[in-house]
């Protein structure tokens, strides 16, 4: 059963969450069992400094041996200089989650064409090789720790996203991301309930042996303070968080505006992460629009991804129109661009690209490479963030990449 503390009104105090995870984790049988602790990167805002401490005393004496594992997908790997400033001084091992290490998974099994049909609503018709991080299946018992939040591929983040593609092998992580483009990301971002990409996520996690848990938290949209938490089941403290964040991390507006200036939080260091500032808006952009990504700590498309400077970035049809060029190209590359660049058009008779919202980059990014890849530049020194205030057709996001914007 999903013990539940909080709302989508108010923040917990420090105790009272420390206090309600102890109390969970009494409940679980740990005596002599090894315990997998899966938690996000800094990408993800979480308030680790709290809850580790507090994890690692409920569990002092109990466990035979437990390890926490950053669940990275394909993000740059963490320093330790890095993990401990997120995570505060622990005795608990943490490390990342090697995915450019081949020996670092274990092989589940595979998800076939068919069945792969049949959760992804006819998109895709492949077999996919389900792989996970072996701490995990090499421990008698996973937690999962990560806030849930609208998501561009899945819906909504968190729950066993962690674990695929969070601790996963390349190819299901391609497979979801590519069937999150082709559904298209203005389409499912929020979109609450199992998605096709969380049909695939929940039945690879279906394949990993083990006691699993989660606890799944809501954060504020500003600071690491929470306003819900739930533990339990994966997919059920999932599914409850998932309904507060419904309400505490989307904003209607009345009308489309004709311009965004997404100032994107600092803890996304690259275009593959910060790209979140633009996706998290794209919904409520007229059509003509723009949204400028203003972040000029971001000196570099992904460094983890460097074919994307020979990809670019272009809508959907055009990569279906040629897909027989790309196909063999990592599909989580050709999803990130699409998702990058929005809805759009491509015209067979006239081999004309159009782009729905036009995607400035103000960023540190030089010039030649924002435009060799198909986006528009723009100076950051050059962006007059008191013009878009005065704007009445303007919308200006401060810290974005969190809160997802939507039309009544």
């Amino acid at each position: 059963m999903t013990q539940t503390l909080g709302g989508a009104e108010g923040v917990l105090d420090d105790g009272e969450l420390t206090t309600f995870l102890e109390e969970q984790l009494a409940g679980i049988d740990l005596d002599g069992r090894s315990l997998c602790v899966v938690i996000p990167d800094a990408t993800r805002r979480c308030p680790l400094r709290l809850l580790l401490p507090a994890l690692e005393h409920a569990v002092d004496r109990r466990v035979s041996h437990c390890t926490v594992v950053v669940a990275l997908g394909t993000h740059a790997p963490m320093s330790d200089a890095a993990i401990t400033d997120m995570v505060g001084p622990t005795r608990m091992a943490v490390v990342n989650h090697e995915w450019w290490d081949e020996s670092a998974f274990t092989h589940l099994g595979t998800l076939t064409a068919s069945r792969v049909a049949e959760l992804s609503a006819g998109h895709l018709r492949e077999d996919v090789a389900i792989r996970v991080n072996r701490l995990v299946t090499d421990a008698d018992v996973t937690l999962i720790v990560g806030p849930v939040l609208p998501h561009e591929v899945v819906g909504f983040s968190g729950g066993h996203k962690y674990l695929f593609p969070g601790l996963s092998g390349k190819e299901l992580i391609d497979l979801t991301h590519w069937l999150g483009a082709l559904i298209t990301s203005r389409e499912i971002i929020g979109t609450p309930g199992v998605t096709p990409v969380r049909a695939i996520i929940e039945a690879a996690a279906a394949l990993v042996p083990g006691e699993r848990h989660a606890l799944c938290l809501v954060n504020d949209e500003h600071t690491d303070a929470i306003h819900f938490a739930a533990f339990g089941d994966p997919f059920a403290a999932w599914n409850e968080a998932a309904a507060v964040a419904a309400a505490t991390h989307v904003v209607h507006l009345d009308r489309p505006v004709r311009r965004v200036l997404s100032m994107v939080a600092a803890r996304y260091d690259d275009l593959w992460t910060g790209a979140k500032g633009f996706y998290k808006v794209e919904p409520v952009v007229a059509d003509g629009g723009e949204v400028v990504l203003y972040a000029p700590h971001i000196t570099e498309i992904a460094a983890t991804h460097p074919g994307l400077l020979d990809v670019g970035y272009h809508c959907r049809d055009f990569f279906l129109a040629h897909w027989d060029r790309y196909r063999d190209h990592p599909w989580g590359e050709l999803a990130h661009s699409t998702h990058l660049y929005g809805a759009g058009t491509w015209d067979a008779s006239t081999g004309a690209e159009h782009q729905r919202v036009t995607v400035t980059l103000a960023t540190g990014i030089p010039r030649e490479v924002v435009e060799s890849v198909n986006l528009s530049y723009l100076d950051p020194a050059d962006v007059d963030a008191a013009a878009f205030d005065a704007d009445p057709d303007a919308l200006v996001v401060h810290d974005a990449g969190e809160v997802l914007y939507r039309l009544r």
